[in-house]
C-alpha cells in the first residue's frame, strides 16, 4: 500500500497521489499518467505501481488526474497546459526529477509534458499506446467533437457523455459500448465522465488524421520508450510507430500478446527494465 499525499497545481487545483516506496534504496521515481476513464485506484494502475516498486526498486507515484478520483477540477475549463502544470507540481514535490509512464491519452499527456520544456526534471518517458490518429484510413473523430462533448458535460448527461466519447473520440463500435452499459464497469465510467473533456483537450490536435510534426516534439530530448501490443487495434500500432519516428530519441517495442487492456505484468517488464537501465539512450 502506498502513502497518500496532496500537492497544489499552479492554478490552485489539489492533486491527490499515492507514493509507493521500495523496501531498499530507490532506483528513481516514476509518475504514472492514466488514460481516459482511469484513476489512481483503478486496479491495473495499482498493480503496475506495485510491480514497478517491488520488482524494479522504483519510487512510484500514482495520481488522480484533475477531474477524477480525489483530485480537484476546473469545470468548463479544459486545457492541456493545466495538466502539464499538474505534472510539474508532482515532479517538484517528489524532488525535482522523475520519469513518466503514460497510458493511452496519458501517454500523449506525458509526451506533451516532456516536449513542453516546462518540466526540465523529466528524465525518461514510457509511452504505452498513445492514440494518435495520423492518417484517414481508419476512425477519425468528428470536427465538432469538442462542442458536442462540452455540451453533454454541461447538461449533466454522464451516460451520454461516456457513450459519445467512446464511439466518436475512441472509435469503439456502438454495439460494444451498448453491452458495457449492463456491466458493473459502467457506473465507474459514468463517475468520471466529465474528465473526458480533459483527455480531449490533451489529444484533440493530434487525432485529426494528419501526420505528426517532429517540430512539435523536438523538446522531448530525453530517452523515450514507446510500447504497443500485437493484439491492439491497427490504429494504435500505427500511432506507436509514428510517435517513435517523430521523437528525437525514441525506440518502439511491440509486445506480441499485449492489448490496449493489457496484462500488466507483460507491460511492467520492458517499462521497468528501461526505467532502471543505467544507459537508456535509444540511438
Amino acid at each position: 500500500m502506498g502513502t497518500t499525499h496532496t500537492v497544489a497545481s499552479a492554478d490552485g487545483t489539489t492533486i491527490v497521489y499515492d507514493r509507493h516506496e521500495p523496501a531498499g534504496d530507490s532506483r528513481g521515481t516514476v509518475i504514472l499518467v492514466g488514460g481516459a476513464f482511469s484513476y489512481r485506484k483503478f486496479p491495473k494502475m495499482v498493480r503496475l505501481a506495485e510491480l514497478l516498486t517491488e520488482e524494479y526498486g522504483l519510487t512510484t507515484v500514482n495520481y488522480d488526474r484533475r477531474g477524477r478520483g480525489d483530485s480537484g477540477d476546473t469545470p468548463g475549463r479544459y486545457d492541456a497546459a493545466r495538466e502539464i502544470d499538474d505534472l510539474a507540481a508532482l515532479v517538484a514535490a517528489e524532488g525535482g526529477s522523475a520519469a513518466l509512464f503514460g497510458w493511452s491519452s496519458g501517454a500523449v499527456l506525458a509526451l506533451r509534458a516532456a516536449a513542453s520544456g516546462h518540466i526540465p526534471g523529466i528524465s525518461r518517458v514510457v509511452a504505452f499506446e498513445p492514440p494518435f490518429v495520423v492518417d484517414r484510413t481508419r476512425h477519425v473523430p468528428p470536427a465538432d467533437l469538442t462542442a458536442t462533448l462540452h455540451g453533454l458535460i454541461a447538461a449533466d448527461q454522464p451516460a451520454k457523455t461516456v457513450r459519445y466519447f467512446m464511439t466518436k473520440a475512441m472509435g469503439i463500435p456502438a454495439p460494444f459500448v451498448g453491452l458495457m452499459r449492463i456491466t458493473p464497469m459502467w457506473s465507474k465510467l459514468t463517475a468520471v465522465a466529465d474528465s473526458t473533456a480533459h483527455d480531449w483537450a490533451v489529444m484533440a490536435e493530434h487525432m485529426r488524421g494528419e501526420p505528426l510534426d517532429p517540430a512539435d516534439w523536438a523538446g522531448a530530448r530525453m530517452p523515450v520508450l514507446v510500447l504497443s501490443g500485437g493484439r491492439s487495434d491497427a490504429l494504435l500500432r500505427t500511432a506507436a510507430g509514428a510517435a517513435t519516428a517523430a521523437l528525437p530519441d525514441a525506440r518502439h517495442i511491440e509486445i506480441a500478446k499485449l492489448s490496449h487492456n493489457p496484462n500488466v505484468r507483460l507491460l511492467a517488464t520492458p517499462a521497468g527494465e528501461f526505467l532502471t537501465a543505467r544507459e537508456a539512450s535509444t540511438r
